[in-house]
């Protein structure tokens, strides 16, 4: 007899295997980690995520990164890296080192980059939230990551010279982040909430217009934050969607029926 399905909700957890990991940076501070692989398939991709704003409560713990990591290993075939930015306290653990307002984040995200690779984790996709997406903008345009998602970005941070270093055209004339190897042309995909705090679906086009391969989805009725099973819905469809072309929708009950 066939197992019978259940609903998703903000709590399910669904199969994996999830183990805790450290990260060890360029500049010497351990971050806290996790990677959740699938149970018994192959992972068709890696995610790593990029977390919101410490200094508001943001974490790897998030409520969208819990549940992408809880779901998307066992629905979609997804490894996912999840990691506590230095200086970051949550459910999971602290990192070592103090919050460096994207500085020298920078060595964090390289250290997930590296652990990723050295896991031998395929297809690795950055996926930044906000603060993250600042990080990721700045950090992430490297050899061996195939492409980026961006959550909510406010573009505090990253500014145009970052942003045109993503071009696929050209590179700028300046290099904002001298000490990144930048590999212009990746795909970046920007999920951009139409009741967002801080940059709405015009401002955004406006921003990334000079990325030529930049994709703006504009989600109605959505926050800052995605509050609600119908917009992480929407979220983990989009990434998914992105990372796997070609996939069909994710079910919303387990096992999928």
């Amino acid at each position: 007899m066939a197992p019978v399905s259940e609903p998703i909700g903000p709590n399910t957890m669904l199969p994996a295997h999830r183990t805790r990991e450290t990260l060890e940076t360029a500049d010497g501070f351990e971050l806290v980690a996790e990677l959740a692989l699938p149970l018994t398939a192959t992972p068709r991709a890696t995610l790593i995520l990029v977390h919101p704003l410490p200094t508001a409560g943001g974490s790897m713990d998030s409520h969208l990164y819990r549940k992408i990591a809880w779901r998307l290993p066992a629905l979609a075939d997804l490894a996912v890296l999840r990691f506590n930015t230095r200086g970051t306290s949550s459910e999971f653990g602290t990192s070592q080192g103090r919050f460096d307002f994207a500085g020298r984040e920078r060595f964090d995200l390289d250290a997930a980059i590296q652990f990723a690779r050295a896991k031998f984790l395929p297809r690795i996709w950055l996926v930044g939230w906000s603060f993250g997406s600042d990080v990721v903008l700045l950090y992430g345009n490297q050899p061996g990551v195939e492409g980026a998602i961006l959550l909510s970005p406010p573009l505090l941070r990253a500014d145009d010279a970052a942003l045109a270093a993503w071009n696929a055209g050209p590179p700028p004339v300046a290099n904002a982040n001298p000490g990144v190897e930048h590999a212009p042309g990746k795909p970046l995909v920007v999920l951009v909430p139409a009741l967002d705090d801080y940059l709405r679906p015009v401002a955004a086009r406006a921003r990334f217009n000079r990325v030529k391969q930049a994709e703006i989805i504009a989600v109605p009725d959505a926050h800052h934050l995605w509050t609600g099973e119908r917009f992480v819905s929407i979220v983990l469809n989009e990434i998914v969607g992105h990372v796997l072309p070609g996939s069909p929708p994710l079910p919303d009950t387990w096992p999928a029926a």
